[in-house]
């Protein structure tokens, strides 16, 4: 997103919040916290999680695999959103360069990524990671939107994925596609 800035004799200068929030402290800050649960992650999956998760009975080691699986790729999403906008403030990539990347990166919907039913029985160190990973999202997703990154509106983005195809298959077909 872009605005228009009046200061002596550069009228009509614009300025980039996307380009000045990626050289903030704000943005180092998340990219820090973001890059330091990445590790954190890996490191407990990698080992004590690793013990944790053998101890678990059906279908608790369902659940434990499950959202194991569904936080890692939850924080490799993460990362790559960080590490765009970082390459994009450093230089390394052009903000047309980075819309392209940010094209395969799949952020859910503000609130649509929750975890499963059989959470509580998680092991405690793994909830918290996906509940640290959980907030992260959340304020990913709302600077991508800020940013003006994301491709629909954040209503749009709470819509079920095939709301889309339906509604075109009612508009084809008329109302008795349903």
């Amino acid at each position: 997103m872009a605005g228009r800035s009046k200061s002596g004799d550069r009228e009509n200068v614009t300025v980039s919040f996307g380009a000045r929030f990626a050289q903030s402290e704000q943005f180092r800050s998340v990219f820090r916290k973001g890059m330091a649960l990445v590790e954190a992650a890996a490191t407990y999956l990698d080992g004590d999680g690793r013990k944790e998760a053998r101890k678990l009975r059906p279908p608790h080691s369902l659940a434990y695999a499950t959202e194991s699986m569904r936080l890692t790729t939850r924080l490799m999403q993460l990362a790559s959103w960080l590490l765009i906008r970082r390459a994009v403030s450093e230089g390394e990539l052009t903000p047309e360069q980075a819309v392209e990347e940010q094209r395969k990166i799949k952020l859910p919907g503000a609130g649509s990524d929750q975890p499963s039913k059989e959470f509580e029985a998680l092991p405690d160190r793994l909830r918290e990671l996906i509940q640290q990973s959980l907030k992260l999202q959340e304020r990913v997703i709302r600077l991508d939107h800020m940013l003006g990154l994301n491709r629909l509106p954040l209503t749009a983005q709470l819509e079920h994925p095939l709301q889309t195809q339906l509604s075109r298959l009612r508009a084809a077909f008329g109302s008795d596609a349903d």
